[in-house]
């Protein structure tokens, strides 16, 4: 039996607080929308969840257990909790794959928050001089709606390519296949050569400004090749392609185009192609494991492939394979593996 909250209590005008002396709480409430009304027992009943699981679903979203007296949550939070508890009962029964779906979102949000924030701060303070931590949160708040609803268009667009593309693979394969998240890909590890070596001798500037470049070439480039980033870890972009030939142009367009940033050092790539566990967001599996190994054994501005990229990619006229040397890496002591280049580099 759910208890319902009582009138919701207003924010305050907003041209009628002294944003110089406005503690983290308070501005904790102008970011989400709504003053902070209730306890974690309060919430947790209102919404109809169970206590404990509640719980596991908080910190899988990344947060820490509140003091069960503390006044914590919003309407937000309780709207949250409600809709989590219709999905537990619809569509998601299996807690496991509720706490995986927390702890997926979680991570792109968190990771988009502080870069937001961040990002906001640059460009203000590049405005109006130096920006402190509290302004930077303050002009976030006045942006979210924008934010909020050029996030929800993103998302959308990025939603219906990948029902597009499961669909498209869904005639290609078996129900067994489809049901265990697996599918054909290519894998490919792009790795900055000399990465601490290079941020030891560059200012912070100049090294966000090596990883904004980084960040702006890799989607740029895997975009336009149809591939997918599927997450920048500091000095390395991991990417995804359906097509072995998709994968092998990105690679030598990451480099090439690599070439000419002077603000970049050079890229070692690893290419490998085959069954892949797609699940959260993420890349599981041996090819994954292989293409990791061959990124961490090339030479700088090399590209390395498996043998499944060879047999796929050695009767194409756009791309020249060489041979090399049985690799001995780590957890791999006979790892067969192919130079590509480009037909004109012949």
């Amino acid at each position: 039996m759910t208890s319902e909250p009582g009138p919701p209590r207003p924010l305050p005008d907003p041209a009628s607080i002294d944003w110089s002396e406005i503690d983290g709480g308070a501005l904790d409430e102008f970011i989400l929308g709504a003053p902070r009304e209730f306890t974690r027992d309060e919430l947790v009943e209102a919404a109809g969840l169970d206590p404990e699981e509640s719980g596991r679903l908080w910190r899988a979203l990344g947060f820490a257990d509140s003091d069960p007296e503390d006044r914590v949550y919003t309407r937000a939070d309780l709207e949250a909790a409600s809709t989590v508890a219709r999905l537990t009962r619809d569509w998601l029964p299996d807690k496991n794959a509720r706490e995986a779906v927390a702890r997926a979102v979680a991570q792109s949000l968190s990771r988009l928050a502080e870069w937001q924030i961040g990002m906001l701060a640059q460009v203000a303070a590049a405005h109006i001089g130096e920006l402190t931590p509290r302004d930077a949160a303050r002009l976030a708040a006045d942006v979210l709606p924008e934010l909020e609803s050029l996030q929800s268009y993103v998302w959308r667009r990025h939603l219906a390519a990948t029902a597009s593309r499961w669909v498209a693979g869904a005639q290609r394969m078996d129900a067994a296949d489809i049901a265990a998240d697996t599918w054909p890909l290519s894998v490919g590890f792009a790795d900055m050569v000399g990465f601490t070596r290079t941020t030891r001798r560059r200012s912070m500037d100049e090294l966000g400004e090596m990883i904004e470049r980084f960040g702006s070439v890799t989607t740029e480039v895997i975009a336009n090749g149809r591939g997918r980033v599927i997450k920048t870890v500091g000095d390395e972009v991991l990417y995804v392609t359906e097509h072995p030939a998709d994968a092998a142009a990105i690679a030598l367009g990451l480099r090439d185009r690599v070439r000419t940033e002077p603000a970049l050092p050079q890229l070692r790539i690893g290419l490998a192609h085959g069954m892949v566990l797609a699940r959260y967001g993420d890349v599981y599996g041996e090819v994954v494991n292989v293409a990791a190994r061959l990124t961490s054994e090339a030479r700088p501005d090399t590209v390395l492939v498996d043998k499944e990229m060879f047999e796929s990619l050695r009767d194409d006229p756009r791309f020249d394979l060489r041979r090399i040397a049985t690799l001995h890496t780590r957890g791999y002591s006979h790892l067969r593996a192919w130079a590509l280049r480009g037909a004109r580099e012949r």
